[in-house]
């Protein structure tokens, strides 16, 4: 999918960047498979904000996503690829032999037309599902499970894809977008392919309206604050943090620490930790 570049028009326009939309079907999405949600907006039941910078924003209707690709040994048609508003990646509407239609990610390639099918002995292609013990090394997947059928948890932004390099026993090796690369049990269920819209992280907002359609209020950064509000806040004009490294509100250590749980179940799994960002 391409990005589609607006011309200076006003200030909001300048330097803005939208998706193309050019596979987009815009079709009304399939009534049972949305449901409506009670967007709180960062509230609890009292009405204190305990999530920060959240509220607003359109109002959305949930789409009900096919992660754990169990219809098996029952061939889909691709008849729609819409837009998902609570995602950054696309969706495509499959409609099954059986007359039940379900809700995929987008794997990047597959066209309207198309055919996926979740099976043990499904055919290497882009959007088929099966264990990575039947897989070749070298394959490219998305919507990796972490535990057999529960459902994939892993690889499911707009353009994310793993590899697979090795398999050995009853686990095999996965290189994770983040550049980690752990161990999955063999048994757990993957789909072939990339994730689409691979330029979904190439646009530009353009104006602070944009981020409050998505429901994303404003943040103020700490220096400005009072010190009643923020450990970084005081002091007589433009003035630094006055502290030894930066904290967040609540007065820990922040931007660079770790705060991954030194005993967490699946560090056993991890064979080498992710980029720092």
């Amino acid at each position: 999918m391409t990005i589609r570049l607006y011309k200076a028009y006003t200030p909001g326009t300048r330097n803005r960047s939208v998706s193309g939309f050019e596979e987009i079907v815009r079709s009304n999405p399939q009534k049972k498979l949305t449901y409506g949600q009670h967007n709180k907006r960062g509230r609890n039941n009292r009405g204190v904000i305990t999530s920060r910078h959240r509220g607003g924003g359109h109002k959305r209707l949930y789409r009900q996503i096919d992660f754990r690709r169990n219809k098996k040994n029952i061939s889909g048609k691709i008849t729609t690829i819409e837009y998902d508003p609570n995602r950054n990646a696309n969706i495509c509407l499959t409609h099954y032999e059986d007359g039940e239609k379900r809700y995929i990610l987008h794997p990047r390639g597959i066209k309207i037309g198309g055919t996926v099918i979740s099976s043990i002995d499904a055919p290497i292609l882009v959007g088929n599902a099966l264990p990575l013990t039947n897989m070749p090394l070298g394959t490219t997947i998305h919507n990796v499970e972490i535990t057999p059928g529960r459902g994939g948890q892993l690889v499911r932004a707009a353009g994310s894809v793993a590899k697979l390099i090795a398999k050995g026993g009853r686990l095999a090796t996965l290189r994770l977008p983040s550049g980690e690369v752990r161990l999955i049990s063999q048994d757990c269920l993957a789909t072939i392919g990339q994730v689409g819209h691979v330029d979904a992280n190439n646009r530009t907002i353009g104006k602070a309206g944009s981020k409050r359609w998505l429901g994303k209020r404003p943040r103020v950064r700490g220096v400005v604050m009072n010190p009643v509000d923020h450990p970084h806040g005081g002091g007589e004009g433009r003035a630094p943090i006055g502290r030894e490294k930066p904290l967040t509100p609540w007065g820990r250590t922040a931007l660079g620490k770790r705060t991954r749980k030194s005993n967490k179940y699946s560090n056993n799994f991890i064979l080498r930790r992710r980029r720092k960002s």
